[in-house]
C-alpha cells in the first residue's frame, strides 16, 4: 500500500477536498464562478484610495458579490463585512483564488505561498494550512480579540496552535448521517446493520467518531494530544476501532467500497437523487445539506440527522475552517478590528440567522429545522468529536481520508494502522 504523505499543504489529488472544506462554511459546497485576481500580482496587494482610506486585503476562494445575490451564504457572510466597513470606515478587498489562475495550484498551496510572503492582510484557512502558517508564527494571536471571550471551547480546541488563537470561523460545521425514518420503520432496520450511501470523501467521519468520542468527552485534550504529538501514544491505536467498523460495513455490503472509491460527495451509490427517491436508507452529510434544496432539503419523506456511532452514543463530528490575520501584514490592526466586527455577536447572529447554521459563539443558538434538532442538541449539551485540531502535529481531515481510500481500494486495517504510524513518526522527526 502506498504511503499517505503528510501535508501541510494539500497535493493536487486533494485539491477539490480542500474547495469543499472552505466552501462547506460559507457556500454549502458550490463554487464561485468568477475571478478578480491574477497569480502575477503584486507582493504588496495593500491599496489607499484617491481619500486615504485604507483596504485591508482579504485573501478568499469567493469573490466579493453584491448584498442581493441569490447566493443566500455568501451574501451573509459579505453583510459582516459591509458591517466591518460601516463600522470601521475602511474597505474590504477581496483576493481571489481560482484554481485556473493557479494551475496546480490548490488553495492550501496558494494561501501558504501568500501568507509566507504577507502578500494580504487576512485569510480564510482550512486546518491545513491553519497548521502550518501558526507554527510559523506567520498568524496573529486572536485570543485578545473582545469576541474570543464568546467562542465555544471546541472553536478555540480546533484552531489553538502553540497557545495562540490564530484562526476563527464564522460557524461550525457538523457532520452526521441523514436518515430517512420512513424506510427505517418499514423495514425494521437499525443501526449500523443497513445500507449506507458513501462517496471518498466523508467516510473518514466513522472513524474520528469511534477514535475521538472519550477524548472529547471527558478526556484530558491537552494532556492526550501531547502524548500523541510525542509518540508517547499512537493514533492507530486511537483509530483501529474505526477502520475495523468501516471494513465490516463493507465485507457486510452496507457500503460499496469500489463505487464509494471513484464517487465525489453526492454523487456516490445511494446519494444523492437515489436518497431524495427513498432507494437508500442513510447517507452521511454536513449540516448545510439538509438546508439546501440542491442536496438534502425538503425532502418527502421524515428525515432525521443523527451522529455517528461511537462508545458515547451518537456523535456529532466537527470541523471548522477559520478566518486568520498575517502576523506581519500591512494593515495587521486594521485587519485585526474587522476579524473584531465580522466575529462580533452582532455580525454572528446575522450570520447564523441567514445561513441556520452553529455558531461559533456560546451566546448564539440556531433556529434549526427539525430534522437537524437531534445533532444540533448534541452540540448544545458540548458532546462531538473533531476532525481538525490544530493543535495535533499529524492533520486529521486530508490524512485519515487518503488512508480511507486505501481501505475502500483493499488495503488491510493492519496497513492503514501502518500508514498512520508513518505519518506519525514523520510528524515527531520534523519537530525535532
Amino acid at each position: 500500500m502506498k504511503k499517505p504523505q503528510k501535508t501541510t499543504a494539500l497535493k493536487p489529488r486533494r485539491a477539490r477536498r480542500a474547495t469543499a472544506l472552505i466552501t462547506s462554511g460559507i457556500l454549502a459546497l458550490t463554487l464561485c464562478g468568477g475571478c478578480s485576481s491574477t497569480a502575477d500580482e503584486p507582493v504588496n496587494l495593500a491599496v489607499q484610495s484617491g481619500d486615504e482610506t485604507t483596504s485591508v486585503t482579504f485573501f478568499s476562494p469567493m469573490e466579493k458579490v453584491s448584498a442581493d445575490s441569490e447566493n443566500t451564504a455568501r451574501t451573509a457572510s459579505d453583510l459582516t463585512m459591509a458591517m466591518a466597513e460601516d463600522q470601521l470606515g475602511l474597505t474590504v478587498s477581496y483576493q481571489t483564488y481560482t484554481a485556473e489562475n493557479y494551475q496546480d495550484k490548490t488553495y492550501d498551496d496558494v494561501c501558504l505561498e501568500r501568507a509566507r510572503n504577507n502578500r494580504d492582510d487576512m485569510y480564510l484557512l482550512n486546518t491545513d494550512a491553519i497548521v502550518a502558517l501558526g507554527k510559523e508564527g506567520k498568524l496573529a494571536d486572536l485570543s485578545q480579540l473582545a469576541c474570543a471571550k464568546n467562542l465555544r471551547e471546541v472553536v478555540k480546541t480546533a484552531n489553538t496552535v502553540d497557545g495562540k488563537l490564530v484562526a476563527i470561523p464564522q460557524e461550525v460545521v457538523a457532520y452526521g448521517l441523514f436518515i430517512n425514518e420512513d424506510i427505517f420503520k418499514e423495514c425494521g432496520l437499525s443501526m449500523p446493520n443497513a445500507p449506507v450511501g458513501a462517496n471518498r470523501w466523508w467516510l473518514e467521519t466513522f472513524v474520528f467518531a469511534q477514535a475521538y468520542a472519550d477524548l472529547y468527552n471527558g478526556g484530558d485534550i491537552e494532556a492526550e494530544v501531547a502524548a500523541l504529538n510525542s509518540g508517547e501514544k499512537k493514533y492507530s491505536d486511537y483509530m483501529r476501532s474505526g477502520f475495523e467498523f468501516l471494513k465490516q460495513l463493507m465485507d457486510a455490503g452496507y457500503i460499496d467500497a469500489e463505487n464509494a472509491l471513484v464517487s465525489e460527495a453526492f454523487e456516490g451509490k445511494g446519494e444523492g437523487a437515489e436518497f431524495m427517491a427513498g432507494e437508500c436508507p442513510i447517507v452521511m452529510a454536513y449540516w448545510g445539506a439538509a438546508n439546501t434544496d440542491t442536496a438534502y432539503g425538503n425532502p418527502s419523506f421524515n428525515l432525521e440527522v443523527i451522529g455517528f456511532p461511537s462508545s458515547h452514543g451518537q456523535m456529532p463530528v466537527l470541523s471548522m475552517t477559520g478566518f486568520a490575520v498575517g502576523e506581519e501584514s500591512a494593515n495587521k490592526e486594521e485587519a485585526l478590528a474587522v476579524m473584531g466586527v465580522i466575529l462580533s455577536d452582532e455580525a454572528l447572529q446575522l450570520y447564523t440567522e441567514t445561513n441556520r447554521v452553529i455558531s461559533p459563539s456560546k451566546n448564539i443558538k440556531v433556529d434549526c429545522i427539525d430534522a437537524l434538532k437531534p445533532l444540533n442538541q448534541k452540540v448544545e449539551d458540548e458532546i462531538y468529536v473533531l476532525a481538525s485540531n490544530a493543535s495535533m502535529n499529524v492533520e486529521q481531515w486530508g490524512n485519515v481520508c487518503l488512508i480511507v481510500r486505501d481501505l475502500l481500494a483493499g488495503a488491510s486495517v493492519d496497513e492503514c494502522m501502518a500508514a498512520l504510524d508513518a505519518l506519525q513518526e514523520e510528524a515527531i522527526a520534523t519537530a525535532q
